[in-house]
């Protein structure tokens, strides 16, 4: 008779409160669990699915008390059809190529990512990282993950993603460019090379992280249309109304988070 050691339980863990970084004013709280050990991939596709977003080995999603402006958002590849502003930006950027590279970093990464933050979020955390704590945010991973590079033709680094391969896409987990070219539009463009990657790999959607309608850093996601939002512990198709200002598209868009 074969022994099957008893699986190991998965612990989750709340946050103390914090300022929110999204919208002034409020409170923010997550729930985070540690992502290890041999089923690492299987876990994250499970958590992916159920709201939370990965940071090197944590996996986290918002449990803010009296809010939930944190929507989970992701594109549903098949039925996904750029409108004419982002077919614009895709012929804009014609000429950028985007490359898939391990998940290493390397100086010119670091200084791009550099010139980003200060540029960006000067007074934020992220501002005062060093070339090590940008390593550990790359290369900390328990699962696949990818660096996107976009380049010039003359080999010019203009941007970079992280990112996550899953069982059912692939998921952005964070993103740099060049300051001073915001008129190219080259986040919106990286979704619609991940949106392009992963029909060519046979996957279904792309996972964009929190979509946060009061929160311009975060409420440009709803641009991508089809695209899904997590409300009650099931996806469904963002809508207008989700857009109007005053609704809630959801009253508690994490309601489980067993990964099971």
């Amino acid at each position: 008779m074969s022994f099957k050691p008893p699986r190991r339980p998965q612990f989750f863990y709340t946050t103390a409160p914090l300022p929110c970084p999204y919208v002034a004013g409020r409170t923010e709280r997550k729930v985070v669990t540690e992502i290890t050990g041999a089923e690492a991939e299987s876990l994250h596709d499970k958590l992916s699915r159920a709201g939370f977003r990965r940071s090197h080995n944590i996996a986290y999603a918002p449990v803010c008390p009296s809010c939930s402006a944190c929507i989970p958002i992701r594109i549903p590849v098949a039925t996904f059809q750029p409108d004419r502003t982002l077919r614009k930006i895709a012929r804009a950027n014609a000429e950028v190529e985007g490359y898939e590279a391990p998940a290493r970093a390397s100086a010119e990464q670091f200084q791009l990512f550099q010139r980003y933050q200060q540029a960006r979020h000067g007074d934020g955390d992220m501002s005062t990282m060093s070339f090590y704590d940008y390593r550990a945010m790359v290369e900390d991973t328990p699962i696949e993950t990818m660096l996107v590079e976009f380049r010039e033709p003359d080999d010019r680094l203009l941007g970079a993603c992280l990112t996550d391969k899953l069982g059912d896409g692939l998921s952005a987990v964070y993103s740099y460019f060049m300051p001073g070219l915001e008129k190219r539009s080259l986040g919106t463009l990286t979704i619609l090379w991940l949106v392009e990657r992963a029909r060519v790999l046979g996957l279904p959607y792309v996972y964009l992280g929190y979509w946060v309608r009061e929160s311009r850093k975060m409420a440009y996601k709803a641009r991508f249309r089809p695209s899904e939002i997590l409300v009650g512990g099931q996806w469904r198709m963002l809508t207008d109304a989700d857009l109007s200002p005053g609704r809630a598209p959801a009253a508690d868009a994490l309601v489980n988070t067993s990964p099971g």
